[in-house]
């Protein structure tokens, strides 16, 4: 089973808040009768029992951080793949906790303009800059690959070495680049990877990055055991069009096939 949990929450970002509304305007565009529920594979996701709307996480009391991962876990003990829908990039060191306790060391496919390895951004060690330095030295992955890259400061690239992270930088791309994993992987997809002439619903918009096409590609094509994913940061209040949303949706829907793929292998 592939469950989805949406994490409403922003208090990390670090320059526009709006995340926090994003799981509730992808789940509409999802729904919306622009389209259908059929991913590129010809799987259709409005059939029962393939996967469940776990809703949103609701940050009542108590450390935020904390009540995600603890969630998260609670998921992972009845054996789901979990497929989490932010928020900001914060988001994604919780949950990997939560997978590395049941899986061990991960690899770990991120795809974002931003290398998010900070050690502290403006004071916050949690903040949504910072969540793969947190990971990594906490030793919860195996290995880091990074793809998009294209604003890597000089503290960045020390730590990039430091942990000794794979980059692959934006203006280095091309088309031929393939993923290959051994053991169980999670991928993480931050919306602003893809240039924001197709994603302008973005907090922190980047030129040069990838088409919606190309990352599509790369979700499709990577190889290893998918057993969670993320996909975070995506604006609706800078999205005015709704396009953003309705390719948040088309990723969404995307990478569920490619947890379902996994689950079935």
């Amino acid at each position: 089973m592939i469950s989805v949990l949406g994490v409403p929450f922003d208090a990390a970002s670090s320059f526009l808040r709006g995340p926090a509304q994003a799981p509730n305007e992808i789940r509409k565009a999802f729904h919306s009768n622009s389209s259908n529920y059929f991913t590129e594979r010809g799987i259709d996701l409005s059939e029962i029992g393939i996967w469940l709307d776990a809703g949103d996480l609701a940050f009542d009391a108590g450390n935020p951080l904390s009540l995600l991962e603890n969630s998260i876990q609670n998921l992972l003990t009845q054996d789901h793949r979990v497929l989490t829908l932010g928020g900001d990039h914060s988001i994604t060191y919780p949950v990997v906790k939560a997978f590395a306790k049941k899986y061990g060391r991960l690899n770990i496919l991120h795809i974002d303009a931003h290398a998010d390895l900070y050690d502290s951004f403006e004071g916050d060690k949690y903040s949504h800059a910072c969540p793969f330095a947190r990971i990594m030295e906490e030793e919860l992955a195996v290995r880091l690959v990074q793809v998009g890259i294209r604003t890597l400061s000089k503290h960045q690239r020390e730590q990039a070495t430091r942990f000794g992270v794979e980059i692959f930088e934006m203006k280095d791309w091309n088309n031929t680049i393939q993923f290959h994993f051994q053991g169980p992987t999670y991928l993480s997809l931050d919306i602003d990877a893809i240039d924001s002439a197709f994603a302008p619903g973005v907090s922190h918009h980047e030129p040069g990055g990838f088409t919606s096409r190309e990352v599509i590609n790369i979700i499709q094509s990577v190889k290893g055991n998918l057993v969670g994913a993320d996909l975070v940061e995506f604006n609706p209040t800078r999205d005015a069009s709704g396009i953003t949303a309705m390719l948040a949706a088309k990723l969404f829907k995307e990478l569920l096939d490619r947890l379902l793929l996994s689950e079935n292998e």
